[in-house]
């Protein structure tokens, strides 16, 4: 199978195309490799993907938000699904920079949904959001609560990009499915998660920000069991069969969570960092942020039934593998 993976050299993207790579795919990836954060990590996963693919590899240099040159870098290729994991990440920081998120997360997702439609593609995947559950109270979320009252831009952009993706299934019978991820992390992650940013701190003898005063619970998903569930949905359509799908549509788009269907307290995360450093953390108290929700939990009944998925990996388990990786990148 030829896949076309945007975000290829972000955390996600490049996790997923190290798996379709080692099972024998074709990938082409799509990056616009920005300084959202260090670009040498972006680089790092590229020459990882380049190494271990080598010609099933195939790498375009592209912001995928502008649709001309994105059409025009991609002639030479054919390839038969599109997993689409590139977008602007971070709640607070669409804050601050509202139109990174209009570029990346609106403009972007529009410009896959016509690619896939006129190449006229088995399948398309798409990277949501567990953010679009905002404020809702009911635990755990489910697909089919309503998602109609974010509490950031950036889960807006992420709810607007479900409400496209049913349009072309609508009028294009493209099938669709999109992916609700719940607090991802494992190897190669981000510089600007939780889990990185605390390990990078406990380190270093610096403060860690921990807000809501540590009343804080999320469903940390390991980067395996995420990829695990992308590759079901990329290897599964969604059919045209009229019925009602995850999520509530009766076109071919349905609507999954993948998290770990755990939601553990905040302070036990950090209680294992401490102990796999051999150091204590110190801790600054801080109230709740801007965009941010106090609790995650998923409810992956859908995916589970649907496809067989099943997380396999507890914090204390992933935790000390992150760790793992990262003193081993940065030579610690």
């Amino acid at each position: 199978m030829k896949v076309l993976v945007t975000g290829a050299a972000g955390f996600i993207g490049f996790s997923l195309t190290r798996k379709l790579l080692a099972r024998g795919d074709e990938v082409i990836g799509v990056d616009c490799v920005n300084d959202y954060y260090d670009v040498s990590l972006k680089e790092a996963r590229l020459a990882v993907l380049r190494e271990e693919g080598g010609s099933r590899f195939t790498f375009v240099k592209q912001d995928f938000a502008l649709y001309e040159p994105l059409v025009e870098a991609l002639k030479p290729y054919t390839f038969d699904r599109v997993v689409h994991l590139g977008a602007q990440a971070g709640v607070r920081y669409s804050i601050t920079h509202p139109h990174a998120y209009l570029h990346a997360n609106l403009a972007g997702h529009l410009n896959m949904l016509e690619v896939a439609r006129h190449r006229e593609l088995d399948n398309m995947v798409y990277a949501s959001s567990s953010s679009v559950y905002g404020g809702n109270t009911k635990l755990p979320f489910a697909v089919e609560d309503r998602v109609d009252q974010p509490v950031s831009l950036y889960a807006a952009t992420k709810k607007a990009d479900e409400l496209m993706s049913e349009t072309y299934a609508h009028l294009y019978r493209l099938p669709l499915t999109g992916l609700r991820f719940f607090t991802v992390y494992g190897p190669w992650g981000r510089p600007d998660m939780m889990m990185w940013i605390f390990t990078k701190a406990i380190l270093a003898g610096q403060p860690i920000p921990v807000f809501n005063h540590g009343e804080m619970y999320r469903d940390f998903t390991f980067i395996e069991d995420i990829i695990a569930g992308v590759m079901a949905c990329l290897d599964n359509p969604a059919p045209d069969d009229g019925a009602v799908k995850a999520g509530g549509s009766t076109k071919p788009h349905r609507l999954y969570n993948i998290g770990n269907h755990r939601s553990e307290h905040l302070m036990k995360v950090i209680e294992i960092l401490e102990e796999q450093l051999g150091k204590k953390a110190f801790i600054d108290f801080q109230p709740m942020q801007p965009g941010d929700v106090p609790q995650s939990f998923a409810d992956i009944d859908a995916i589970s039934g649907d496809l067989g998925y099943k997380p396999t990996t507890s914090i204390d388990v992933g935790v000390p593998k992150f760790i793992e990786w990262y003193k081993g990148y940065h030579g610690v």
